[in-house]
C-alpha cells in the first residue's frame, strides 16, 4: 500500500442529519489518488449505529484517538483514518432531531479539523452539512462552516465559490436579507469582491484566464438604465468600469436571466453573483446533488457539500453522496501543491 503524502480532515457535520451517512458513502465512491488519504472526526458510537441501522460498511484502517496515534497510523500508512471525539451521548440521540448536542460534535469536529490542517496532519477540509438551529441551541453564534472556519483561523474575509461541473459562481454577499443584500452592493465593495475574484481565478489552474469574469445585475434586465432600480448605475456599473481601468479583465453588468447560462457554456472565466439565492438557484437547478461550495483565502482549501443537512430522511438511507464524492474528489486535485490552495 502507497504511503499517502496528503490527507482530507473530513468533520462530520450534525450527527442527527445525513453528514455521517454521505461520508460513509463518499469514502467507498470516491475516486481519490493513491497518494490521498482521509481523516475523518467523528463520534465513534454514532459512525457505528448507522453502519448497523443502514447497512454500511465503516471501513477504517485505523480508529485513533489523539495525535499520537494519528501519527503512528500516517506512518503505518492508514489511508482512511477515524479520528475520535466523545460529545454524542447516544441515550439521547435521535435521528432528524435538532439537539445542543449535536451542534457541539457538529462545532467540535470543526475545530479539530482546522488544528489537524494547523499542526500539518492534513491539508484541505471537506465539510459534510450543519444545522443551523442546532449550532444555535449549544450557543454557537455562527450560522456555517464559512464563518466557523474563518474564525478559527482569524480570517477577515473569507469568499464563497461554487463549482456545478464546470459553472463556477462565487458570491458577493450570502447570508444577508434580500433587502440587507441589497444594501450591501456598493461600489467600493463590489470593487473589492472584484478584485478578489480576479487575484483568485489567476492563481488557480481551474480557471481559464483567457476569459472575462462576468458580473451578474441585480435588478431584472439590469436595471433597463433605471427603469427597475439605479443599483447598477450608481453602483454595480461604476464597479465594473474602475476595475476595468485598473486593468481587471472583467465585464458587466449582464442580466442574471443570461450570466449563468452563458458562464455554464463557457463563455466566462466565472460569474460573480451578487446575492446568496441569485447564485444558488442557478447552480442547483443545473445539478442540485452535485454541486460544491469552495471557500477561498481561508490558510487551506475547503471544500464542501451545498445542501443542508435533510433531517427528514436521516437515518433511512436515502442520501445522495454525489455531493459529497465530488467535494473530496476535487480538493484531492485542487491540494496537488501547496501553491494551488493557499
Amino acid at each position: 500500500m502507497m504511503q499517502a503524502k496528503r490527507y482530507l480532515a473530513v468533520p462530520c457535520g450534525d450527527p442527527a442529519g445525513i453528514g455521517p451517512e454521505i461520508v460513509l458513502k463518499a469514502l467507498k465512491a470516491a475516486q481519490l489518488p493513491d497518494e490521498v488519504g482521509v481523516i475523518v472526526i467523528a463520534d465513534v458510537p454514532v459512525i457505528s449505529r448507522l453502519a448497523t441501522d443502514l447497512g454500511l460498511k465503516a471501513e477504517f484502517d485505523s480508529v485513533v484517538s489523539d495525535q499520537t496515534r494519528l501519527e503512528q497510523a500516517i506512518k503505518g500508512r492508514s489511508r482512511k483514518i477515524l479520528y475520535t471525539q466523545s460529545i454524542v451521548d447516544m441515550n439521547h440521540f435521535a435521528y432528524g432531531r435538532i439537539s445542543a448536542m449535536c451542534g457541539r460534535a457538529a462545532y467540535a469536529s470543526a475545530e479539530t479539523a482546522v488544528l489537524l490542517v494547523q499542526q500539518g496532519y492534513a491539508h484541505a477540509v471537506v465539510t459534510p452539512p450543519l444545522h443551523k438551529e442546532a449550532l444555535r441551541a449549544a450557543g454557537i453564534e455562527h450560522i456555517g462552516y464559512t464563518e466557523i472556519l474563518s474564525e478559527l483561523t482569524h480570517t477577515k474575509k473569507a469568499i464563497t465559490m461554487f463549482d456545478t461541473m464546470g459553472l463556477k459562481i462565487f458570491f458577493h454577499t450570502r447570508h444577508l436579507s434580500l433587502r440587507q443584500a441589497c444594501d450591501a452592493v456598493t461600489k467600493e465593495s463590489l470593487l473589492e469582491t472584484i478584485a478578489t475574484c480576479d487575484r483568485i481565478t489567476k492563481s488557480s489552474p481551474a480557471f481559464d484566464r483567457s476569459l472575462s469574469l462576468a458580473v451578474a445585475g441585480l435588478n431584472p434586465h439590469s436595471g433597463e438604465h433605471g427603469l427597475f432600480g439605479d443599483e447598477e448605475m450608481v453602483s454595480v456599473e461604476p464597479a465594473v468600469i474602475e476595475a476595468r481601468r485598473q486593468g481587471i479583465d472583467v465585464v458587466g453588468p449582464i442580466g442574471a436571466d443570461s450570466v449563468f447560462y452563458q458562464t455554464r457554456m463557457g463563455k466566462y472565466r466565472a460569474v460573480i453573483s451578487l446575492y446568496h439565492d441569485q447564485g444558488h438557484i442557478a447552480a442547483k437547478t443545473y445539478d442540485f446533488n452535485r454541486t460544491i461550495s469552495i471557500t477561498w483565502d481561508l490558510p487551506f482549501l475547503r471544500t464542501s457539500v451545498d445542501h443542508g443537512t435533510a433531517f427528514d430522511i436521516a437515518g433511512k438511507g436515502l442520501a445522495d453522496a454525489s455531493g459529497m464524492v465530488r467535494a473530496l474528489e476535487v480538493a484531492a486535485s485542487y491540494t496537488r501543491s501547496k501553491e494551488e490552495y493557499i
